[in-house]
């Protein structure tokens, strides 16, 4: 079940993605030009421009981004003791390690890398602290090796203690993010002196964050919010038009919907 969710989440959103639906117009178009139907032709041509500008001009999509990344609130690290923290969590979705990096012996970092370099300077502000890195690949064929080993690699590479290190490297969404999480949460975190588990650290992006506390709250354990990844300002940018940011932009808003929706309908959160 857990497999067809994944499967038809991937599709969905694929489905809904509004620069996809400038393909499907093309298509339409030169199928009612061949079919001498140069009426519809032109209708599906200029479906596909106002797709494309709706995409690119980017207050369309940071209007809702930017929505989404203020839910959660960014929490003030210095106000916060170590003594009060049980552990670290880094969630998967900003390091490839399929066939480029084995081919190459190197591992890329997506547009996400906060989630990484964040990650390296709570690991050293934090060193007596356990941290868990989970993820394996969001991708439906994924090759390679699994985000989580990468990120291991990346660890040794950076000269960071492994000492108190756990990686997490089956999970291929949120959900299976801190359901095979949540046995090492317990065994690993610091717990207070009535035996209590402290609450974690949670890296993420900050479009991301909202739906990932929904889920750790479901499964009834304790996080402290630190999104990073930030991709809206404070204001919009009304005069801005850049087709790669706004498909970026749009590709987050989309998984999140959909994220949000199918685990609302299912449960999960």
């Amino acid at each position: 079940m857990d497999t067809l969710f994944f499967i038809v989440s991937k599709t969905v959103q694929f489905c809904i993605e509004p620069l996809n639906w400038v393909i499907v117009f093309v298509v339409l178009s030169l199928l009612f030009l061949g079919l001498r139907k140069p009426h519809l032709c032109k209708r599906f041509l200029l479906l596909a421009l106002l797709d494309l500008l709706l995409v690119g001009w980017l207050p369309t999509s940071e209007i809702f981004l930017r929505a989404l990344e203020d839910v959660v609130p960014k929490t003030n690290l210095a106000q916060i003791s170590e003594k009060d923290i049980g552990g670290i969590i880094i969630l998967g979705g900003a390091i490839e390690g399929g066939e480029i990096a084995v081919d190459r012996g190197e591992i890329s970092i997506y547009s996400s890398a906060e989630r990484v370099t964040k990650a390296f300077e709570l690991i050293r502000k934090y060193p007596d602290l356990p941290f868990i890195f989970s993820g394996f690949s969001g991708r439906l064929s994924p090759k390679g090796i699994s985000e989580a080993d990468a990120f291991r690699q990346l660890i040794a590479e950076q000269g960071l203690s492994d000492r108190f290190s756990h990686y997490e490297n089956q999970s291929r969404n949120t959900y299976e993010n801190v359901l095979y999480m949540k046995p090492m949460i317990s065994e690993f975190g610091e717990k207070s002196a009535d035996g209590v588990l402290k609450p974690w650290l949670l890296i993420t992006s900050a479009s991301h964050m909202y739906r990932s506390v929904k889920i750790f709250e479901k499964q009834g354990i304790q996080v402290v919010p630190v999104p990073v990844d930030y991709q809206t300002a404070s204001t919009l940018r009304w005069a801005s038009f850049d087709l790669e940011d706004g498909i970026q932009n749009w590709h987050k808003l989309t998984h999140e919907a959909i994220g949000l929706f199918a685990y609302w309908a299912t449960g999960k959160i």
